[in-house]
């Protein structure tokens, strides 16, 4: 880690510049200081500290942390993310947890004052984050730790094995060890077991559990979709084509396939959601650079999930036409936000506002899939009934879009010209789409589950510490 952290620091020092990023939670990483526990009890019982690494982690997470929260109330509940976006996301689907903090670096003792300052009764991490020192650390204080949701990707397994191949003498020691600090394994699917075994868990601790992104909650509808939708019917911009998750180099690619639809569809509209705020003056160069006119969301005058009007919505307990209700929190409509009639993208450059848009959309992409990065979640759109079209690199959600092709319930394409022509043939023939579309949430629903078998391990470890 050190030999890395040196090596990495010129990285660090440009992105530090460029994008703000690293500096601004250095101290919490380092375990110095975290300030959002100053404001906790001192007698406080043993706390729940579950880790989101990013986006992803952070959203599957909510329905689970929301329960554990109810079961536990007298237990305060810390949530822990590795990335900016991560974080941002948490704060805002996560009102509910007691501290937000991001997770140390993996140095012994920036884990050992980690765990000082969070004083754990047990820790979740989602998915299959594995940092020894931190393991290790836990084992010594007698602190559970559960793998909830655990996956491999067929990528990450291949690299771990070359690895192993080169550097066995060493890795082989060190992840036994590490492994074998935790008291669970709950994995996705049995060949993400079997690779978790084939790493070094202990058999004995490895289960199949199910993904918990398939209890996902259906996001809260946000004052951006409920204002985008009538503003598209106002206008008679149709279809409106929301492309979410878009990765690096992915922005042109996502353009290429919305211009084979415009052939077909001459008011159609992109909404473009970027992946990472980095990418956002990106894609925005993007879009110029193909003579589209757009508008960015920060541009228009439609408060965001963050601000005092929308908290005071949700608190209210409603989620329905929440545009209106915004609009009487504030005093006020929305008179200067509109899209011209020549602008054919909307670039969404915000944090949380992505799912909410699936629910209106008439077609949907799911980035991450056209170039060489994994996929992302296309889980989100499909419990809204809407039919994912996604590129050919879903190695990260393997199992998932596998089970969705099979069925009929999304779609697999091997470029952007073929995208378009995939939204085009949905768009002509919508009896078809609409019982794709109901495949698609029934999968999902058919699909729960993952989170009432994780709360029960948890119990169960609480239980045998009882701290």
């Amino acid at each position: 880690m050190g030999l890395a952290a040196v090596a990495l620091l010129p990285y660090w020092l440009v992105q530090a510049l460029r994008h703000g990023k690293y500096l601004s939670n250095l101290r919490e990483r380092l375990g110095l200081s975290f300030p959002s526990l100053q404001k906790l009890p001192s007698d406080r019982a043993g706390a729940i500290w579950i880790h989101a690494v990013s986006v992803g982690e952070a959203l599957s997470s909510v329905t689970l942390a929301r329960q554990l929260k109810a079961a536990y109330p007298n237990r305060p509940l810390i949530v822990s993310t590795t990335t900016i976006t991560g974080q941002a996301l948490a704060r805002e689907r996560l009102p509910f947890a007691d501290a937000i903090v991001y997770f140390p670096l993996d140095w012994a003792w920036c884990v050992r004052r980690a765990l000082d300052a969070v004083r754990p009764a047990i820790v979740v991490i989602l998915e299959t984050e594995i940092w020894p020192n931190f393991l290790r650390e836990a084992g010594r204080r007698r602190v559970p730790v559960v793998f909830v949701s655990g996956r491999i990707s067929d990528r990450s397994f291949a690299r771990w094995q070359r690895h192993i191949a080169r550097f066995g003498f060493l890795l082989r020691p060190l992840l036994l060890d590490a492994l074998s600090q935790a008291r669970a394994f709950l994995m996705q699917s049995e060949s993400d077991a079997e690779r978790i075994r084939t790493l070094g868990a202990p058999s004995g601790r490895v289960r199949v559990s199910g993904n918990l992104k398939y209890d996902q909650e259906l996001p809260a509808d946000t004052p951006l979709a409920s204002w985008l939708e009538a503003e598209a019917k106002a206008r008679g911009r149709y279809p409106v084509i929301v492309a979410g998750s878009v990765v690096a180099t992915e922005e042109p690619l996502a353009l290429i396939a919305f211009g084979v639809l415009q052939g077909d569809f001459a008011k159609a509209l992109l909404v473009l959601a970027p992946r990472k705020p980095e990418r956002f003056s990106a894609a925005a160069e993007f879009i110029q650079e193909s003579q589209r006119k757009f508008v960015r969301r920060s541009e228009l005058g439609v408060p965001a999930p963050g601000t005092a009007a929308v908290k005071a919505v949700v608190a209210a307990g409603s989620n329905t036409d929440v545009m209106a209700r915004v609009a009487e929190v504030e005093g006020a409509g929305y008179s200067n936000a509109a899209i011209p009639d020549d602008a054919t993208v909307l670039l969404v450059d915000s944090i949380g506002e992505l799912s909410s848009l699936y629910r209106m959309a008439d077609g949907v992409f799911v980035g991450g899939s056209l170039v060489p990065s994994g996929g992302h979640n296309i889980l989100e759109p499909a419990a809204f009934g809407k039919v994912a079209v996604f590129g050919p690199s879903m190695e990260n959600f393997a199992e998932i879009s596998s089970r969705f092709i099979a069925a009929g319930a999304a779609v697999q394409v091997e470029s952007p010209e073929d995208a378009g022509v995939a939204w085009i043939e949905q768009l002509r023939d919508p009896e078809r789409t609409r019982h794709m579309g109901e495949t698609a949430k029934r999968l999902v629903d058919a699909s729960r589950g993952a989170t009432a078998r994780a709360i029960a391990e948890i119990a169960k470890q609480l239980e045998s510490t009882a701290r």
